[in-house]
């Protein structure tokens, strides 16, 4: 199982919102990029980097940060918010992002989706975000009436290899990933899937691998120091997607 540790950028600063709600994000540092670099220095391979600006707004807005990071860690760097258009997508595969995540897109624009699948495979994944079980787009802000069982179900029948999975109401809260969920997906899809949300420790990140999910991106755990990242790496380092 992979560990992806993550970073939530917020007018430039790397932040942590609790559930999802912009009102009470949290700062976590003072520079992403130097954050990123610890990430590496304790031997992270992969970076889970979300725009939430470019969430809320539909466009990006810190590709040249991202860019940064990139270029000075060599982490492969996913990279999710805001990403509405080929375009965006382009931009950030030419910037070295190892592969794009498209959530609104991926609700509201399906023929868009499809061309980016066509176009690049496996480097384009969907977030499956989701409230109550229902799919939400616009950085977590609008919700559907979309189950988030039959969205992941359509996105496999599309060709999607991996998807992101967060529980909106665990983001944030230390208080464990929603297991059964994420057991329900496992059950109705063959896919790669990224667990997210509610990492809080060790334990959690060991219940993860039992469920045999391809990822687990930990976020507040590492910046409060509930979890920390070179023990959750070695616990991960004989597996074989690690």
């Amino acid at each position: 199982m992979k560990v992806l540790p993550a970073i939530d950028l917020l007018d430039g600063k790397p932040v942590r919102l609790y559930q999802g709600d912009y009102a009470k994000e949290e700062q976590v540092g003072e520079d992403a990029l130097q954050i990123a670099q610890a990430f590496a220095r304790a031997g992270a391979r992969y970076l889970h980097v979300v725009d939430l600006n470019g969430a809320k707004k539909g466009e990006r807005i810190h590709g040249d940060l991202i860019e940064a990071i990139v270029r000075e860690t060599k982490l492969r760097v996913e990279v999710g918010g805001g990403i509405r258009t080929m375009e965006d997508v382009e931009a950030y595969l030419n910037l070295g992002v190892d592969r794009v995540i498209l959530g609104t897109a991926a609700l509201k624009d399906p023929a868009f989706l499809k061309e980016a699948l066509a176009r690049y495979g496996g480097r384009i994944v969907v977030g499956v975000d989701c409230k109550d079980g229902k799919v939400c787009a616009s950085g977590w802000l609008d919700q559907s009436d979309v189950d988030y069982l039959d969205f992941a179900i359509e996105m496999e029948q599309l060709g999607v290899q991996t998807i992101v999975f967060t529980d909106i109401s665990k983001d944030g809260t230390l208080a464990g990933p929603n297991l059964d969920m994420l057991e329900q997906l496992k059950r109705h899809v063959s896919l790669d899937i990224v667990a997210s949300g509610g990492v809080k420790d060790i334990g959690d990140i060991e219940a993860l691998r039992r469920l045999d999910v391809d990822g687990a991106i930990a976020g507040k755990s590492l910046y409060a120091g509930t979890l920390d990242l070179k023990e959750a790496l070695d616990a991960c380092a004989g597996d074989a997607a690690c």
